[in-house]
């Protein structure tokens, strides 16, 4: 399962590519649901997201059950960093970022998925944990912007 998951994480920049192409500016700034966000803060969520869980895994492996800091998903989406920038911009982070992350993903023993972190809104959590939930994170962004293309008919 964690080689699943593991091979999941690293399609998820192709993915999410595939999900996006040919999207015009009007398309990208579609929310994806009423009251969602748009699909180009999506594609900005995204590597931010993973970075953070990226630094997570980092953390995990060298410290003895750090304590991880939450952040504010909403308010990191309207910064300056994404308004002027294509999503290009966002999608080669998300290469980049997964490239070295599933790197030390793979290179991780199995009795290290068990080491611990602490997390102040979901406590204890282990890295077999974090895994799992950012190769769904991956797939339930990209299918937000894909079911988003076949309700419009895109």
């Amino acid at each position: 399962m964690r080689k699943k998951a593991i091979d999941s994480i690293a399609e998820t920049p192709a993915r999410m590519r595939d999900a996006v192409k040919d999207l015009n500016d009007a398309q990208l700034d579609t929310p994806y649901r009423d009251g969602g966000w748009t699909v180009r803060q999506v594609v900005y969520h995204v590597p931010d997201s993973h970075m953070n869980a990226y630094v997570r895994f980092k953390l995990t492996l060298t410290e003895e059950q750090p304590t991880i800091k939450p952040y504010q998903e909403g308010r990191w989406v309207e910064l300056a960093d994404r308004k002027p920038a294509p999503i290009d911009v966002s999608l080669t982070l998300l290469d980049s970022l997964h490239e070295r992350w599933v790197h030390i993903l793979r290179s991780i023993k199995t009795e290290e998925f068990s080491r611990t972190f602490l997390h102040p809104d979901h406590g204890v959590q282990t890295l077999d944990w974090l895994l799992f939930l950012y190769e769904w994170h991956g797939r339930h962004h990209t299918a937000h912007i894909t079911e988003l293309r076949k309700r419009k008919g895109w």
